[in-house]
């Protein structure tokens, strides 16, 4: 497969300059922040939450998934804005966002109130999640974007590790109320002025009307989003990150069903967690061995087949450990296949944009997986049988992903 030429607006010089090398640290740290605040803290609290207020863990959880689908759909317009005023203005306004909203949540004793705190930190999250801090690096760091991408997710790929007990130390010392003031004061801390002292490499607005073609020439957005290879990559990415977080949410409930202990189940997650960062690692001689098709079609297809294997292991305990890290390695490495998707087929002239739509139907999906995949199981009669489908559904994503080859376009004179 012919590998795309670099994109014209993403300037390799990016690579060499110190504010993006430190922008790209900044982001390290408020990526990590932000998950671990605003995702990885609320299903440790959960539970503490529902038997505080009354409120039950099912309603709960529903507004935290809707919160979910608001970051979804707001992901178009931050995209459009952050493409238009570059990435400072955008991130350091929804670090902003976020802290009235956890603070609201904290105080929240009415479940409107708690609901609003929470459609508000959808919001935020748009602003401050993979996305458009994929979209900084792949524009300031040009042909070095991967390696640029790969240190992100390494170290953001740490959020559950470190805030997840950080909620719960917070939460007995202080209660679900105090800790989310207290998270709310690390965000205004740490991730508002980081965002606004350190995202400070120029920025170049695309030229109007035009999206460029990494396989070949200039092409309108609005071609793009309707041509077939836009629309498979968006259905093969969606369907990949509905079976990946199904995985994630329902890898616990499927091994207890199995008789595996509570304590073993969540050392095969943690396990999971593992193969994630060492499959990152391995994104970038993937990148130099394969086209951006071939490696979708493949690090699709390899979480289909973990996720198969998953619902066929049954023991020994050594190797269900040995399967969660191969499916924690596939998905470390589909987190990149998302990152690059965009810039690798029409380049990164107008990657906000283009990512920020293709987001919208992929945060739905993991919004919906965590409910989907607990409601499959019973109808399908056990965890077991749900994984299978959930692998098939993951096969289907690898089948759309080969329609995802942009056409080649003649280059429209200069």
């Amino acid at each position: 497969m012919r590998r795309p030429a670099p994109a014209s607006g993403a300037p390799a010089a990016a690579v060499t300059d110190p504010r993006a090398r430190r922008a790209l640290v900044a982001l390290c740290v408020t990526v990590t922040t932000s998950y671990g605040v605003l995702f990885y803290a609320f299903p440790v609290l959960a539970s503490a939450i529902s038997a505080d207020t009354g409120w039950s863990l099912v309603a709960v959880t529903a507004v935290f998934s809707g919160a979910q689908v608001v970051a979804g759909v707001a992901g178009v317009l931050v995209g459009r804005w952050l493409e238009r005023a570059g990435p400072r203005p955008v991130m350091t306004g929804a670090a902003a966002l976020a802290v009235p909203a956890l603070v609201l949540i904290a105080v929240a004793s009415e479940p409107w109130l708690f609901c609003a705190g929470w459609l508000v930190a959808g919001a935020a999250m748009a602003g401050l999640f993979y996305p458009p801090a994929f979209a900084a690096i792949t524009h300031w760091f040009g042909t070095g974007r991967v390696r640029a991408l790969t240190a992100l997710t390494l170290v953001a790929g740490l959020a559950s590790t470190i805030f997840a007990p950080l909620a719960s130390a917070l939460e007995s010392a202080l209660g679900w109320r105090g800790a989310y003031l207290v998270l709310a004061a690390v965000v205004a801390v740490v991730v508002v002025p980081a965002h606004a002292f350190a995202l400070t490499p120029r920025w170049t607005p695309p030229r109007p009307g035009e999206v460029a073609e990494a396989a070949a020439g200039p092409a309108t957005l609005g071609s793009v989003v309707a041509g077939r290879a836009f629309i498979a990559l968006t259905l093969a990415l969606t369907l990949g990150s509905f079976g990946v977080y199904a995985v994630v949410v329902n890898l616990v409930p499927l091994l207890e069903s199995r008789g595996t202990g509570t304590a073993s189940a969540a050392w095969a997650l943690g396990v999971g967690g593992i193969g994630q960062v060492l499959g990152r690692l391995v994104y970038a001689p993937l990148e130099r061995w394969a086209g951006p098709l071939t490696r979708s079609v493949v690090v699709l297809a390899a979480c289909a087949v973990t996720t198969a294997l998953l619902a066929w292991v049954a023991g020994p305990v050594a190797a269900l450990m040995a399967v969660s890290l191969l499916a924690g390695m596939a998905r470390g490495v589909f987190t990149l296949v998302q990152a690059t998707a965009v810039s690798d087929r029409w380049g990164a002239e107008r990657y906000a944009a283009l990512n920020g739509l293709l987001h919208v139907p992929l945060m739905l999906a993991v919004a919906l997986a965590p409910w989907a995949g607990a409601a499959l199981a019973g109808p399908l009669g056990g965890y077991p049988a749900m994984f299978a489908v959930l692998a098939a559904v993951g096969a289907l994503g690898a089948v759309a992903a080969l329609f995802s080859r942009p056409p080649p376009r003649g280059r429209v004179p200069g």
